[in-house]
């Protein structure tokens, strides 16, 4: 994290509501940094739908491969991301190390391993010491409180000089849903995303299906429309998750990516 803030800084952040269903904490855990939050957690409710984008690089990180791993069931039930360490180019340690990280927030939120989904970024090449940090895990999950979107974008942040934030309020047929956003990414910006991870969150009930199909077409013309030094990161993680829990209040649920209600979610999710 830079100690000049860029000028391209806003003046204030958006207010983060919360999102029903997601509890997020924060931890100094010296993976790299010192005083300063390295280690971020998101758990959500059981039921929780995932749908994730990721590097194009032939030489992805441990946790991209972990994330396209647990894809395919379509649900998360824990989020763990680090800063400081990239987890890229380790091999067997690598693989090792998500291994171990996925057992223990399992174990902190009582779920199957793949229902966690992790990140990582920072430098690569050298491997990521769970030690540092899996012991903070079970802490961190029973103590998340749902409003801590600002805190969990400054945990993320490597060579930024600030945190990332944005937020919209949509209808999703006559009711209110929230979409909740935080990135990190500077320095190899290229087409297809790159060093950036970003995080979304909402209380629409959105099958993965069709969260799917809403990200990967809308990074299209939104993170995959940058480029800066032409260079592919290995670390690219783009997830969104949602919990479904507007559905108390009469939101629809959407299982067709066709389905016209959708208008103004798709539109929102791709500013």
């Amino acid at each position: 994290m830079s100690t000049t803030i860029s000028p391209l800084a806003p003046k204030k952040y958006p207010k983060m509501p919360e999102i029903e269903g997601v509890r997020i904490a924060t931890a100094e855990a010296g993976i790299k940094y010192k005083s300063r939050t390295d280690l971020l957690t998101m758990v959500f409710d059981e039921g929780t739908a995932v749908a994730g984008v990721f590097t194009k690089s032939k030489c992805p990180s441990a946790p991209v491969d972990f994330c396209r791993q647990n894809l395919g069931a379509g649900k998360a039930r824990v989020l763990v991301v680090n800063s400081g360490n990239a987890n890229a180019f380790t091999g067997k340690k690598g693989r090792e190390s998500t291994a171990l990280t996925g057992e223990a927030a399992a174990k902190a939120a009582g779920c199957t391993a793949t229902e966690v989904f992790l990140a990582s970024t920072g430098v690569i090449g050298e491997p990521l010491d769970t030690s540092k940090f899996s012991h903070l895990l079970a802490g961190l999950v029973s103590n998340g409180k749902p409003g801590l979107w600002t805190e969990a974008a400054k945990a993320i942040m490597t060579t930024d000089t600030y945190p990332k934030l944005a937020t919209a309020t949509v209808k999703l047929g006559d009711t209110e849903v929230t979409i909740n956003g935080i990135s990190k990414g500077a320095g190899m910006i290229a087409p297809d995303m790159a060093t950036m991870l970003s995080f979304i969150a909402t209380d629409a009930p959105i099958a993965a299906p069709v969260l799917q199909d809403l990200l990967s077409r809308g990074t299209a013309k939104s993170f995959n429309a940058v480029t800066v030094d032409s260079d592919t990161s290995t670390s690219d993680t783009l997830l969104i998750f949602a919990t479904g829990k507007a559905a108390k209040r009469g939101a629809p649920e959407i299982t067709d990516p066709k389905d016209a209600r959708l208008g103004a979610f798709r539109r929102a999710l791709g500013k």
